[in-house]
């Protein structure tokens, strides 16, 4: 059965384009935005092997590029990735690469599974 979203898509598409061209996006825009992408991974990826952060807009658990994994439920999941919703959004639209936010240090990963770069970019 397929996750219940929370933000309609053409909504979230409008919010990603305007958060792409505002310099700095309205925070509204971006969390809408950073949602919608947090969805559209969990649409890509199903599971719940990873857990993918970007406080304070949501965080959700996804299977990750190599498929679902161990099913974490309590505590530290062990497979986390968190970054802030800017670069989160750069990532799920393609402007950034997962190797670039790793080397520039915008994106924390932690855990066999946790790495995402198969799976952007997701728009």
């Amino acid at each position: 059965m397929p996750a219940r979203r929370r933000t309609d898509p053409a909504l979230g598409r409008a919010a990603l384009v305007r958060t792409l061209a505002a310099d700095p996006p309205g925070p509204s825009d971006l969390q809408v935005a950073t949602r919608f992408l947090l969805e559209e991974l969990v649409a890509k990826a199903p599971g719940r092997s990873v857990e993918v952060r970007v406080p304070p807009h949501g965080a959700v658990q996804c299977g990750g590029a190599g498929g679902d994994g161990p099913r974490h439920t309590r505590g530290t999941p062990p497979n986390v990735v968190e970054t802030d919703a800017q670069t989160w959004v750069q990532l799920g639209a393609g402007v950034l690469t997962w190797a670039d936010a790793l080397a520039q240090g915008r994106v924390s990963a932690s855990g066999g599974r946790a790495d995402l770069g198969a799976l952007l970019p997701l728009v």
